[in-house]
């Protein structure tokens, strides 16, 4: 059945499991000053000389992420080294004393630097477990943009974290859904039959599953946006548990398949940022909500499915199936010709050999937007990698029977075909760019915690914002 829902935001957003993000508006606070090398000697001289030399005995130097507590009201100091990330203050949260609340002082840094770190390690999933200690608190009132963007990426790495026990295709809807209303997006639900015919791969996928597949659609614009305001569309994987299918993965590749729907996790923190900066354009949203699973009636190897586009795939591998969730979900989205699709996935393992967890692989078949990103993701300290759309591995994809494989027929370059299956459903001069990522941190870093990620969707933002807004 399909339903449409319309209303407006008159509430601030929770995220998925009740916890706030570490900012007060006002309180008695303790000082931090962050340092870097150069200006320490300088600082030093400025301070009563017995702050100067407790420093001194405790060999801080201003190197990153050193972090030395002063006697009684003189607060912190803390190294920023060379670091002029975020990162710098990423481990604050839990190193400073717990529940106590702390202004950082103005220094060499962006200030909005500053509160993102804070906010960013101060992150833990409370889905079941409290953390052994609660994080230490920033005094901040005035920075709605970065509280919005850490907020996002706190829902984000809730979403992955979930287990897939409690987050299955229904969930992962129902949490696209309420986002859109909150916003007074036009939110559809479309599962049953309507999802068989509007969706056949979507629905291929997810047919092995007792929880049946969802796509959720929503639509939305800023308050000062038009009709002919830039429409952005966005795609998202939303495979709940991936088992692989009847190409079963082993034991130890299904350990964090919960993860699979990162994609739709990350395109739904960046739906969250533009509503929230009200961005004056139009914005089209599609999250795949499945769980691909074996049973006697998944899909099998060298099954032949009819796509929406009508190009038919012969099934070569059941666990290449984030691909199938994501094609009629572009072909929909490519209808209405917006001015740049993006789409979203934990998509292939061949991406993390050749860049590492820590970049989403960036496919695209526009220069412009390509340039763009790429400067986005510096300015937003939001690391992205281009890999290349070769039109030399795209006859990889040719099958016997249908008009493609959803598998190369070779052991390389698996992110690189992956990306050209899809390129099949988007139309010639359509602007598009594909993010291949691990949504996940395999340990706990500064500003990044182990489990599941954000990646990439603040430089998404700041490009967005850039090549539309911001352009003089």
């Amino acid at each position: 059945m399909t339903k449409s829902h319309m209303t407006k935001s008159d509430m601030a957003e929770p995220d998925m499991t009740g916890h706030e993000l570490p900012l007060r508006a006002h309180g008695e606070s303790r000082p931090l000053r962050a340092l870097r090398p150069e200006g320490l000697e300088a600082w030093l001289a400025g301070v009563p000389a017995e702050t100067a030399a407790f420093l001194r005995d405790s060999g801080f130097k201003a190197q990153a992420q050193q972090l030395v507590l002063l006697p009684g009201p003189a607060g912190a100091v803390l190294g920023l080294g060379a670091d002029r990330s975020h990162l710098a203050f990423g481990d604050l949260a839990f190193r400073l004393p717990a529940e106590t609340l702390w202004r950082i002082e103005p220094g060499e840094f962006a200030r909005d630097d500053a509160v993102l770190g804070f906010c960013l390690g101060a992150y833990r999933y409370r889905g079941f477990k409290q953390p052994k200690r609660e994080p230490a608190l920033l005094l901040c009132d005035d920075v709605p943009a970065i509280r919005s963007q850490a907020a996002a990426i706190w829902m984000v790495r809730d979403l992955v974290n979930a287990p897939a026990n409690l987050l299955g295709p229904a969930e992962l809807a129902d949490a696209a859904m309420a986002l859109g209303e909150r916003h007074g997006a036009r939110v559809t639900r479309c599962e049953g039959a309507a999802l068989d015919a509007a969706y056949p791969t979507v629905s291929a996928v997810g047919a092995g599953s007792a929880r049946k597949p969802v796509v959720v659609t929503l639509a939305w614009r800023g308050s000062t946006a038009n009709d002919s305001s830039p429409l952005i569309s966005l795609c998202g994987k939303g495979v709940c548990f991936d088992t692989g299918g009847y190409d079963l993965k082993p034991s130890s590749g299904m350990l964090r398949m919960k993860k699979d729907m990162g994609g739709a996790a990350n395109v739904l923190g960046l739906t969250r940022m533009v509503m929230a900066a009200d961005l004056p354009l139009r914005l089209e949203v599609r999250i795949g909500c499945v769980e691909n699973s074996v049973s006697g009636t998944a899909m099998r190897p060298l099954d032949v499915l009819r796509t929406r586009k009508g190009l038919t795939v012969e099934i070569g591998n059941t666990d290449a199936e984030g691909r199938l969730v994501l094609c009629d979900l572009i072909d929909e989205a490519c209808a209405a010709r917006p001015a740049l699709l993006i789409d979203c996935a934990t998509l292939t393992g061949a991406a993390r050999v050749a860049v590492g967890p820590d970049l989403p692989a960036l496919f695209t078949n526009d220069e412009g937007w390509a340039e763009q990103l790429r400067v986005s993701a510096v300015a937003a300290n939001d690391p992205m990698w281009r890999l290349p759309l070769w039109d030399g591995y795209d006859s990889w994809l040719d099958s016997p029977v249908a008009d493609l494989n959803n598998v190369s027929s070779k052991p390389l370059a698996g992110a690189v075909t992956a990306a050209l299956f899809l390129r099949r459903f988007v139309p010639e001069g359509q602007a598009w760019a594909h993010f291949d990522m691990y949504a996940w941190n395999d340990s706990t870093r500064p500003a990044r915690p182990e489990g599941g990620e954000a990646q990439a969707i603040r430089a998404m933002l700041h490009a967005i914002s850039a090549k539309f807004f911001l352009a003089t």
